[in-house]
């Protein structure tokens, strides 16, 4: 079969399980084939051969059960970085990026500061800003074993080397230490969300999608426990559901931050808000 056909098959396929079913079946031939997209366009009548038939029909086969893109190929883009992810990560997503362009946007890259990205995951944030700030010191921590160790392979692979990478769930690990940002995208889903069983998420860690009945449970944590880790003036940035912009506003309130920020993501939805400590 040529690409062409193979692809017209594949989009026709996935039509049932993805809105984007021939960006879907693009991805996984080019990743196959260890091309480009432009590969595909150029050379539609290029022949698969039965091997790579059937290689494809295998990651078809696994998309049509609901897998994520990014699991059946093992990698995400984020910030333009390419980022290992697995099982035990969660799948970064485009609005998280709205996280880096604030921080990036209100802290320029002299003086150095201090940083800590707070449930890592995959590292990509702490990544993406360390890739732009290579003089900041940073610091990720995450209480997933295995997810700490895809952070430390993406870091290696990016040949990334200004990052701290800590085991422990929140600031456990942190002691006394203290930063001038402290940046995290906590889990924010109600644990009864009937999403938490819908769409790729079914095949991401629990533990970094719900935080109790109504999704805050971490968020208020995080609040709280930061006050003892951020240095005069420094700025707490958290990620947050779209329905939650009063809510996450008033746990920043009663909590006595200052100066608070609220931005809306790519889709104009309400995603991050952030806001100053001083003692």
């Amino acid at each position: 079969m040529i690409i062409k056909d193979a692809l017209a098959d594949a989009s026709q396929r996935l039509q049932a399980v993805s809105d984007s079913a021939r960006l879907d079946a693009e991805v996984l031939l080019c990743h196959l084939l260890h091309k480009n997209r432009a590969y595909l366009l150029t050379w539609p009548e290029q022949l698969l051969d039965d091997t790579q038939l059937q290689a494809f029909n295998s990651y078809l086969e696994r998309r049509l059960q609901g897998e994520p893109i990014a699991h059946i190929i093992g990698e995400r883009e984020f910030w333009s970085l390419a980022l290992k992810v697995s099982e035990h990560t969660l799948i970064p997503r485009p609005d998280t990026e709205l996280l880096v362009e604030q921080i990036l946007a209100d802290y320029p890259p002299f003086p150095a500061i201090d940083l800590v990205d707070l449930g890592t995951g995959s590292g990509a944030i702490a990544l993406a800003i360390a890739s732009e700030r290579p003089l900041w010191r940073i610091v990720a921590t995450d209480a997933s074993a295995q997810a700490l160790a895809i952070a430390c392979e993406n870091a290696s692979a990016l040949n990334i080397e200004n990052i701290e990478f800590l085991l422990g769930n929140w600031f456990q690990p942190l002691t006394q230490r203290q930063f001038d940002v402290i940046v995290s995208n906590p889990p924010y889903i109600p644990e009864n969300d009937p999403h938490l069983h819908q769409g790729d998420v079914r095949f991401e860690p629990k533990s970094a999608l719900a935080a109790g009945a109504d999704g805050l449970d971490d968020i208020r944590i995080i609040a709280k426990q930061a006050r003892n880790h951020l240095k005069p003036g420094g700025l707490l940035i958290i990620e947050h559901g779209y329905d939650q912009k009063e809510s996450v506003l008033d746990i920043f309130i009663k909590t006595g931050y200052q100066q608070i920020k609220q931005h809306h993501d790519i889709s104009g939805n309400p995603r991050t808000t952030s806001g100053i400590f001083s003692i």
